[in-house]
């Protein structure tokens, strides 16, 4: 066998397994794919995204854009810290951390509302609550009141914020407690954690 004739062939074997190597099959191929495709982040739907933090209530806007006092009569029944979990069922404390009231909630996937179910100690339902909801991401979720249904030109539109604020009568902590932001080292809080 000449010397050129074995380069060539030797060449030519090492390029062919290199392909190989580089390019799957079409089944090997789609193996890894679906893989990668369950690692990969996934937008959350409305409700997991609620669910996804405590809130904690910054502040209230009126129709104008002004911001109002939460101790407003408008607004102050809608002030405090709330807990959404992923089964469907919410607490919620005023920023004293007294309870205010629990029950059931839901979005719907399309984000437009969120509705809730205050319940009694005995799970009877007290009243029963959709808003419209105007901003939900990550960050922010803002829901609208009118004071008067019948007068949809008055609203308030209720600000919250993300917080780690640990649930009252809980031994858990909030999310990022032990994490880390680009201001701060581990135990950084949002909204000042606990502080009111």
């Amino acid at each position: 066998m000449n010397i050129t004739f074995s380069r060539t062939l030797i060449a030519a074997s090492t390029i062919a397994l290199a392909a190989v190597a580089v390019v799957p099959t079409t089944a090997a191929a789609a193996a890894p794919a679906a893989a990668t495709a369950s690692f990969s982040a996934q937008a959350l739907t409305p409700f997991e995204t609620l669910a996804s933090t405590p809130w904690k209530t910054t502040s209230a806007l009126d129709a104008h854009g002004h911001r109002v006092a939460l101790d407003d009569p408008g607004v102050k029944n809608f002030v405090g810290w709330a807990y959404f979990t992923a089964d469907g069922t919410f607490t919620m404390y005023n920023l004293d951390d007294s309870p205010k009231m629990h029950g059931d909630w839901d979005v719907p996937a399309d984000g437009a509302t969120r509705w809730i179910a205050a319940k009694d100690a005995n799970g009877n339902v007290l009243f029963q609550r959709v808003v419209p909801i105007v901003e939900l991401n990550k960050n922010v979720f803002t829901y609208r009141v009118f004071p008067n249904a019948a007068d949809t030109s008055v609203y308030y539109d209720i600000v919250h914020t993300k917080t780690n604020h640990v649930e009252p009568g809980t031994d858990g902590r909030g999310p990022g407690a032990n994490g880390s932001s680009a201001t701060g080292d581990g135990d950084y809080h949002f909204n000042n954690g606990n502080a009111r």
